[in-house]
């Protein structure tokens, strides 16, 4: 018999699974889902715009929520890798999913961070501006 070596699960797969995580995690603390990788494909760059979730809040508030995973908390965590160019993609993406709403509600930019077992969620962790 061979010795099977566990396979590190893709980026895309990694993505996913955090991605799952959070909804889970934000449904447990009352948040009503709305979206799951709201896609934009032309942008402020050639990648467009993508938001990972998009939640509810029970007073109406849309909550537009990157994720973000790492094995644990070296180089600054998970938190520290939503930089502006990637908070500019997020904003586009949110503005075009707004253009849906006659009168959009009001709006929040959250990050839903995995360093480890730990979860860091970060409310209002960047504005539009």
């Amino acid at each position: 018999m061979g010795v099977f070596k566990r396979e590190k699960p893709s980026g895309k797969a990694a993505g996913d699974a955090a991605e799952a995580r959070a909804q889970q995690w934000l449904l447990a603390r009352g948040l009503e889902p709305v979206a799951r990788n709201y896609r934009v494909a032309r942008g402020p760059s050639a990648r467009g715009g993508e938001v990972d979730l998009i939640v509810r809040e029970r007073d109406g508030t849309l909550v537009f929520v990157e994720v973000r995973a790492r094995a644990d908390a070296r180089y600054g965590g998970a938190a520290a890798s939503v930089g502006a160019s990637k908070q500019r993609r997020i904003v586009y993406a949110a503005q075009h999913f707004l253009m849906r709403h006659a009168a959009p509600p009001p709006c929040r930019f959250d990050v839903i961070a995995f360093d480890g077992d730990e979860v860091q969620w970060i409310r209002g962790a960047f504005d539009a501006g």
